[in-house]
């Protein structure tokens, strides 16, 4: 009951998961594509793109994911961050759902992750699901056919949406779980059809274990600049901050738009594809990513479309707001067909400030990169959310907290060390607002962000003049050619400058509130910069 290219010595059966229907291994995307259509998981749409909804869910459940509390993970597990799960529940539970899985039909997908194969983990995927199937084949790289000969799984991840686990038998929150096992190199996913769940417990996993080989996981995207991988550039930010956008320069190449790595070599990307939101997408404002949407085998996730037509409405958000599209990266024409780059020679943290007080650029020193990386700052605004009337900070450390296991500090400490070994820029660009904060101001010139950026990356805008922020200690360039002069000094663009500095100190009190949480864990160069 098993079709489909597999290492002969590392089948299912051969991990201890036996008794399902049909398995599929290593199915190719038309076939899944067929497979799909077939058992009425999606529908084909135009261009012979897949159609999905994700159910209940379409997002991820964060509050849902839980780590096995062992004496292996004990002392390394940030557990304020990471819900535990005692080994016996983690037993029941997986008893529970491979009996859950007898004489159903599973997918699976043997895949890398990461494209500099001294760092790569070699992942298995078994899903229920076969547009899963498609979905991680999409995200993760994929091996050369006699590859997958000798493939053997350093880690499996088993996602079984139709099973529902019991809090009280398998010391969960919910009925929905992501488990993840670190001992015993197995995660375990059910209540949720969300495809979101399957990548980032890959990159939860490198975010583990990489740090241990000096290694930084990054919750980032990355470009170089045409023809010279040496000169790259990598982009924190979480939504909102346009790090998709922005990295996606047809002047350099993308090397990917959501998550890579940092080595004695290089950076590296840990995937092979992109998952890209898509509410209001235009092919003017960014026809690349728009050019995917009718792609072969791109998978269209909670989308509006007409019912005969499939043509897509990138307006409607009555599905959700969290609509997206995946492809393989090869669909952009300007990706690397490597995935690598050199140590980056700018690093840009973009953070959405709906204050209106950050300048719209301003160079960081290596403890100034460590505290704003810590503090992952952005904003949400009045009216994106229900009881929101005026803007609200938003600290997400690392850019990527709910996928950090470790302590924060790990991964600051990484940062600020390969910055400094490696003569590397770092820059905070805000893509927030200006002349005020949101409801008065307006929001950040995208012309004058790129132009920043162009001269950032470079090496121009270094070499100009800048001054100190009386608030903040950073450096703000005083001019730069194509950008008003007036704009880089965000207090002159405010009609009211004494309000400006009301604000500006009130900002400053939330990230001095915010960070007091880390001051015990960092040195004290960091601490010497600290805000507030």
């Amino acid at each position: 009951m098993e079709t489909g290219r597999v290492n002969p010595k590392m089948r299912l059966e051969d991990q201890g998961i036996a008794g399902l229907g049909q398995v599929y291994y290593n199915l190719l995307e038309d076939d899944l594509r067929a497979q799909i259509t077939g058992r009425g998981e999606g529908e084909e749409g135009q261009g012979g793109t897949v159609l999905v909804s994700t159910g209940k869910f379409t997002g991820r459940s964060p509050k849902d994911k839980h780590v096995v509390r062992t004496p292996t993970t004990e002392d390394v597990i940030w557990w304020e961050n990471n819900a535990p799960m005692s080994p016996e529940g983690f037993a029941t539970l997986k008893s529970d759902m491979l009996a859950h899985m007898q004489g159903r039909d599973f997918f699976v997908q043997d895949l890398y992750a990461g494209a500099d194969p001294a760092h790569r983990l070699d992942v298995r995927l078994v899903t229920e699901l076969a547009w899963h199937g498609l979905f991680i084949r999409h995200m993760l790289r994929r091996p050369e056919p006699d590859e997958l000969d000798g493939f053997a799984p350093d880690w499996t991840i088993v996602n079984c949406p139709s099973f529902f686990a019991d809090p009280e038998r398998h010391d969960c929150r919910t009925e929905t779980v992501i488990a993840l096992n670190f001992d015993e190199k197995l995660i375990l996913v059910g209540g949720t059809e969300y495809a979101g769940e399957n990548k980032k417990a890959v990159f939860t996993l490198l975010n583990y274990i990489l740090p241990e080989k000096n290694v930084m996981a990054m919750h980032c995207s990355a470009n170089h600049a045409k023809g010279n991988p040496v000169d790259a550039a990598i982009f924190f930010g979480l939504s909102g901050t346009g790090k998709t956008t922005l990295s996606a320069d047809p002047a350099r190449t993308l090397i990917g738009d959501d998550e890579h790595g940092w080595s004695e070599r290089g950076i590296f990307n840990f995937e092979g594809g992109c998952y890209a939101k898509t509410i209001s997408l235009s092919p003017e404002a960014e026809p690349e990513i728009y050019a995917t949407c009718t792609m072969p085998n791109t998978v269209i996730e909670n989308m509006v479309y007409h019912p005969e037509t499939k043509e897509l409405d990138f307006e409607d958000d009555s599905l959700t707001p969290n609509m997206r599209c995946a492809y393989p990266l090869d669909y952009i024409p300007n990706a690397s067909e490597t995935g690598l780059g050199g140590h980056p020679k700018n690093i840009i943290m973009l953070t959405c400030d709906a204050f209106g007080v950050l300048p719209p650029i301003a160079r960081l020193t290596p403890a100034q990169a460590m505290y704003h990386f810590l503090s992952g700052f952005t904003s949400k605004v009045a009216g994106t959310e229900r009881g929101v009337t005026e803007p609200e900070p938003t600290f997400s450390t690392c850019f990527g907290a709910p996928f950090m296991p470790r302590r924060p500090e790990v991964y600051g400490n990484l940062l600020r060390d390969k910055i400094a070994r490696h003569g590397t820029t770092c820059w905070l660009v805000n893509t927030g607002w200006t002349g005020g904060a949101y409801g008065t101001g307006q929001r950040m010139p995208i012309k004058a962000t790129r132009t920043l950026l162009t001269h950032a990356l470079d090496g121009s805008l270094a070499e100009g003049q800048f001054r100190k922020d009386p608030h903040f200690g950073f450096d703000v360039p005083v001019s730069c050619s194509g950008v008003d002069d007036t704009l880089l000094d965000p207090k002159q663009t405010w009609d009211d400058p004494a309000a400006y500095d009301e604000q500006a100190r009130k900002l400053v009190e939330m990230f001095a509130e915010n960070f007091a949480q880390y001051v015990p864990y960092i040195d004290e160069d960091v601490k010497a910069v600290a805000i507030g």
